[in-house]
């Protein structure tokens, strides 16, 4: 996902208006951090994403309409955006056509994903979990397979990668991760954005699992509990899903054992030095996560850049950022 690097600031003081200085702050931070991604907000998504504060719509909606915060924000065919950047509500338009595209090639290719041999959720995420895609773009997605069988998932999930490639779809499952392992050792807000914004494709219980995890992103997203967007589940059926047990059965055993440490040892091996060089990777038995670009440290250090150049400082906030 490409991000706006540094905006021109607004700068009139918080203490202008008579609301709630915390919401009112809450919502600048929230339209802040998404125009990081050249990505105006609806009144409906402020108030879902809105950071490290519980507030009702009504409220929400009450200090943007009336509480002159004109001197920040900008609306314009009801999204809102900085002051400075009304000209993201266009990109935001281009890359929503863009993205009609790419989730009806989400939708095709995930259900064959869900029906590999242990696999058991796939999930939309990134840029086009949003609908803040081109048409050009990467399908990110994340994998939850069965205990002990990632590395094993993972060689399967490519060869279908590569056959998607060919009829000119490019899906990139950048996170796959056990059952065992939902609950995510990084905590801050670009992480919790991740979770929020992840849109299921199949299985949607175990979604509703890793959720519950991962409760800790109420700190960060106190209002953004369920999906943006609810999908029908493409979780395995019929004759899909008799192929998935036979895999299994065929896998499950001590060849499937064999495999899966072979394969870990083997990719591992290839991707060690990326992977030192990364604080976001992890290749271990339980998560295969190749971020190796860092992009999470890259978006919570532009957000507090930003933070920095309206405030002085970095505001406080229920929950860490990094």
């Amino acid at each position: 996902m490409m991000f706006h690097p540094r905006p021109r600031f607004f700068s009139r003081a918080l203490s202008a208006s008579n609301a709630p200085d915390d919401l009112r702050l809450a919502i600048l931070r929230t339209v802040l951090y998404a125009d990081i991604f050249d990505y105006p907000l609806t009144l409906v998504e402020i108030h879902r994403y809105l950071i490290g504060y519980r507030a009702s719509v009504d409220e929400v909606t009450a200090v943007i309409q009336t509480d002159g915060l004109a001197g920040w924000l900008s609306s314009h065919a009801g999204y809102y955006t900085l002051r400075e950047r009304p000209a993201i509500v266009a990109t935001r338009r281009e890359r929503e056509r863009g993205a009609a595209r790419l989730w009806r090639q989400a939708r095709a290719w995930a259900g064959r994903l869900a029906a590999l041999p242990f696999v058991r959720m796939v999930a939309v995420t990134g840029a086009l979990s949003m609908n803040n895609a081109p048409a050009d773009d990467d399908i990110d997605l994340l994998i939850v397979t069965a205990p002990g069988r990632v590395w094993l998932s993972r060689a399967l999930c490519v060869a279908l990668v590569r056959l998607a490639r060919l009829a000119g779809v490019r899906l990139c499952p950048n996170y796959l991760l056990a059952t065992a392992a939902l609950v995510q050792d990084q905590q801050d807000l670009y992480i919790a954005h991740e979770l929020a914004q992840m849109v299921p494709l199949a299985g949607h219980a175990l979604y509703a699992e890793m959720r519950a995890a991962n409760a800790w992103t109420r700190r960060f997203l106190p209002q953004a509990d369920q999906p943006p967007r609810i999908e029908p589940d493409l979780a395995p059926r019929g004759w899909r899903l008799h192929l998935q047990r036979l895999g299994e059965r065929l896998l499950g055993g001590r060849l499937g054992d064999r495999l899966e440490a072979w394969e870990r040892a083997r990719k591992q091996r290839k991707f060690a030095s990326a992977a030192r060089a990364s604080a976001a990777a992890q290749l271990d038995a339980d998560r295969v996560k190749g971020h190796f670009d860092d992009h999470g440290r890259r978006v919570l250090a532009a957000y507090h850049e930003r933070l920095c150049a309206q405030w002085g400082r970095v505001p406080g906030e229920s929950g860490r950022d990094d």
